[in-house]
C-alpha cells in the first residue's frame, strides 16, 4: 500500500489520520521507512513502518458512494444480539479493530438497541461511543460534513434500524445481565 502525504487514511480505533511525512527512521542499526500519522481525533502522531500498514489495518477513507451505503446500512435491521455480555464483548471488540467502518456501525446499532433495553455496563458504553466516533468520524470526512449534524442524521438512521429490530426482538433482551 503506498499512501501520499497529506492522504487522510482510516487507523482501526484510532479514526482518522493524516498522513504528514514519510520518512526513515532509525530502528537499532536499520534503517525503515515509516508513515508518520497524525490523528485527528487528538493530535497525536502515529509512526507506522510502511510495509506494515496494510498488516495494521491501515486503509484509505470511504468514498462518497460507500458513505451513501453506511448511512443505508446505518437504518437497516441488524441480526439478533447475543444475551451472553461475554460473547457481545469479544464480538464488539473484534469489530471495533477490524478498522471496518461497517462492523463499527454494527457495534454502533446494536449497542444502541441494547441501550434502549438496558444501562450499558461500563465496557459496552466505552464501545458504544467508540463505534459512533468512527462511524461519524469517517464520513465526515468522506464527504466533508459537520459531524456536529451528521452525528445527529445518524443517531435518527440507527433509532430507525432498532424500530425495525424491536419487532423481531421484542423485550428479549430485557432479562439479560451484564
Amino acid at each position: 500500500m503506498d499512501l501520499s502525504i497529506g492522504e487522510k487514511v482510516a487507523y482501526p480505533n484510532q479514526g482518522i489520520c493524516l498522513v504528514e511525512d514519510i520518512e526513515k527512521r532509525l530502528f537499532g542499526a536499520n534503517s525503515v521507512s515509516c508513515y508518520f500519522l497524525r490523528v485527528l481525533r487528538d493530535n497525536s502522531i502515529i509512526f507506522v513502518p510502511t510495509e506494515k500498514a496494510e498488516l495494521v489495518g491501515i486503509r484509505p477513507i470511504i468514498g462518497s458512494e460507500q458513505s451513501k451505503n453506511l448511512l443505508g446500512f446505518l437504518a437497516k435491521d441488524f441480526e439478533d444480539v447475543a444475551a451472553d455480555w461475554k460473547i457481545r464483548s469479544r464480538d464488539y471488540s473484534v469489530k471495533l479493530q477490524s478498522g471496518d467502518v461497517f462492523e463499527a456501525a454494527d457495534v454502533l446499532k446494536k449497542l444502541s438497541f441494547l441501550s434502549r433495553e438496558k444501562k450499558l455496563s461500563f465496557r459496552e458504553q466505552t464501545f458504544l461511543e467508540k463505534a459512533k466516533f468512527l462511524v461519524v468520524s469517517e464520513i465526515a470526512n468522506a464527504i466533508l460534513a459537520d459531524e456536529d449534524k451528521l452525528s445527529v442524521k445518524i443517531d435518527k438512521l440507527v433509532n430507525k434500524a432498532c424500530e425495525k429490530h424491536c419487532c423481531s426482538q421484542p423485550r428479549v433482551l430485557a432479562a439479560t445481565n451484564h
